[in-house]
Order: structure tokens, then sequence, then C-alpha cells
């Protein structure tokens, strides 16, 4: 079982950038995939998440900006974002979870990807 997180880079502020997550070794149409990120010196927080009945959430940094979608056909999550700004910053682990509850926190997520960089420049 393995989520690969790939489309990290480097992008000037207001720029866009779409990740993706794609999970391998089991079918994930049951599970909840998302997002955190870890920011340099901060601690790792929620970013967004398409439940596994086809309902979005986001953080409160990133709504109206971000935006989750799913291909389930393709166990792939995508993660598009827009009007980037340096507080973006941070490595992006996307997630899953067979449980249906407390999808914002981190605790809740039983598998992780290895994460990708993203970078925004002033």
């Amino acid at each position: 079982v393995q989520l690969q997180a790939y489309g990290g880079g480097l992008v000037q502020a207001g720029g866009s950038l779409r990740l993706s997550c794609a999970a391998s070794g089991r079918t994930f149409a049951r599970y909840s995939m998302g997002w955190f990120r870890q920011g340099p010196g901060k601690e790792r927080e929620f970013v967004a998440t398409f439940s596994w009945n086809d309902i979005r959430y986001y953080g409160d940094l990133v709504k109206g900006r971000f935006t989750i979608s799913r291909d389930v056909a393709k166990n792939t999550v995508y993660l598009q974002m827009n009007s980037l700004q340096p507080e973006d910053t941070a490595v992006y682990y996307c997630a899953a979870t067979i449980n249906g509850r407390n999808l914002d926190y981190s605790g809740t997520y039983e598998l992780w990807g290895q994460g990708t960089q993203v970078t925004v420049s002033s």
C-alpha cells in the first residue's frame, strides 16, 4: 500500500500549482483522502480532504483558493492551488483513512505519502 505525492515546485506569489496523490496497493473508494502541510518551524496542519462519501472539507487558510478533487477510477486525489502566497510554502503530504470522522485531524489518518515541497516566492 503506497501513496505517491507529486506536483510540487517553485512558484511566484499569485501563481498556481496542482498536486496529485496516487494510491496503489488496494482500492481506495471507501477511503477519505486528503492533504496536510507542514511549513518551516510549524506544526502539520490540515489543508483539505475529499471524504469517502464525496464531501469536501477545507482548512480555513485555504478556503476559496484551493480545490480538492478525486478520480476514484485512478485512485488519485488532486489539489488545485490558486492564488498561492509565501505562507503556503510547506511540504505537502497526502493521506488516506478508512475512518469517517475527525477528518481535519492528522491522527485520524493511517496512511501517508512521502510529501512534496511547495515553495512560493514573494
